[in-house]
């Protein structure tokens, strides 16, 4: 798998349920369905309702402080994201859309830094959002 796809899986599911819990959760749930319908329209509503039922189990997880649950949840959507990915590449630039639109660093902060890397091979990436010391033998 190309690791842009998984980290962006990766990134997504974690997104998703973090923001189960929080006022960007409705317009986040119809973005994530909207994807789905394109791309496996006979699973969106599975979808929306698997999505209701993560968002009532996380929600009793954090009552009960449990973050043990939040992080098997965030890794299901992740696996769920991955395989949509792996079905239709082309979605991508779709949900990298939604992510921005609807991430809580895209609206509280005008001076949000947003890196991204990749390397193959021997290659190293070095990045820092303020001061960065390298100092290799």
């Amino acid at each position: 798998m190309d690791p842009q796809v998984a980290a962006l899986a990766g990134t997504a599911g974690t997104t998703i349920v973090t923001l189960m819990a929080t006022d960007a959760w409705q317009r986040t749930r119809e973005g994530v369905v909207a994807i789905w319908r394109r791309v496996q329209p006979e699973r969106a509503d599975s979808v929306a309702s698997e999505l209701a039922e993560t968002r009532d189990e996380l929600l009793a997880a954090r009552t009960g402080e449990d973050p043990q649950t939040e992080s098997d949840l965030q890794a299901e959507w992740q696996g769920r994201v991955r395989r949509l990915l792996l079905a239709d590449p082309s979605v991508a630039d779709s949900l990298r859309e939604l992510l921005n639109e609807v991430s809580p660093s895209a609206s509280t902060s005008e001076n949000a830094v947003h890196m991204s890397a990749y390397a193959s091979g021997n290659g190293r990436v070095y990045q820092a959002g303020r001061d960065q010391r390298i100092h290799e033998s």
